[in-house]
């Protein structure tokens, strides 16, 4: 089972719109398209108008054994001109920092690395084999963030303006958890007059909370952890190698040439290097 956490921020501008009930709409929009989705599930941070502790927010998606930690923001700004959506990620001064704080609170190492902190604790390289593992947790927790921010982005892209068009880093406080993959997602300014609209627009509301599902969606489906409803249910991809043909990615996988070509919609047998092809279960 797939479980997102979704979080919002209270915030209100000299408008008189409130940050926290855009957001808070988008995110409820978000969850019900992941809770009607096999394999995943949502968890709310906040369902409603109160304030969670910026570190509370970590703590739930851990204590929920959150897959990816997703953080929806609405910007703002001194000036009206900045426009546009953008997704953020941990900033690698703030995950080495991260690592520094987890070392140091030796009873939190079962809770971060599971079993591992357990065999570690009475080793006489306890400190250097808790900072290695926890290293390895925060690098691959920060590349599937990346992955997952860059494939959102492509969906924003489809629907409104970027502000930034890659994923930027920074020190945002919900996004340093070392054991789980967070994304901060600012949804446009709600500073800029124009913006500002669209953003209380409840059809703009459903085409950003789309674009988000979309990207997450597409990151699991490639990218299943294992042992998940999804991984069992996905579909494999294969991307065409220089020397394969049909035949040998059906030998390979198992299934038969005519069940490929039916799963990708090929005329014939020619496939071109570079090519991704969809593997039918067999």
């Amino acid at each position: 089972m797939l479980v997102m956490a979704v979080k919002t921020q209270v915030q209100s501008v000299s408008s008189g719109m409130h940050e926290k009930r855009v957001v808070l709409e988008i995110a409820k929009r978000l969850a019900r398209k992941v809770d009607a989705t096999p394999g995943m599930r949502s968890v709310m941070t906040r369902t409603g108008d109160y304030f969670v502790n910026l570190n509370k927010r970590s703590e739930l998606a851990r204590n929920s054994k959150a897959d990816l930690l997703i953080s929806i923001h609405a910007d703002a700004f001194t000036s009206p001109q900045p426009r546009g959506a953008s997704v953020w990620v941990l900033s690698m001064r703030r995950a080495n920092s991260e690592i520094g704080r987890w070392l140091e609170q030796k009873e939190k190492h079962s809770e971060l690395l599971g079993g591992a902190g357990e065999i570690i604790q009475n080793t006489d390289s306890e400190q250097y084999l808790a900072m290695t593992l926890l290293d390895m947790s925060m690098n691959s927790s920060m590349a599937i963030s990346h992955s997952v921010a860059g494939d959102i982005l492509r969906d924003l892209d489809s629907i409104t303006h970027l502000h930034k068009r890659k994923p930027e880093s920074a020190s945002f406080a919900v996004l340093k958890s070392p054991d789980i993959p967070s994304i901060l997602v600012e949804t446009g300014f709600i500073s800029n007059p124009g913006e500002e609209r669209l953003l209380s627009n409840g059809n703009h509301q459903e085409k950003l909370a789309s674009a988000i599902y979309k990207g997450v969606l597409r990151y699991f489906e490639n990218n299943a952890p294992a042992d998940t409803l999804m991984a069992k249910t996905s579909n494999i991809k294969h991307s065409v190698k220089r020397g394969e043909s049909l035949s040998i990615i059906a030998q390979r996988y198992r299934v038969s040439v005519r069940s490929l070509k039916q799963a990708n919609n090929l005329k014939s047998d020619v496939v071109r290097i570079g090519q991704t092809l969809v593997i039918p279960r067999a």
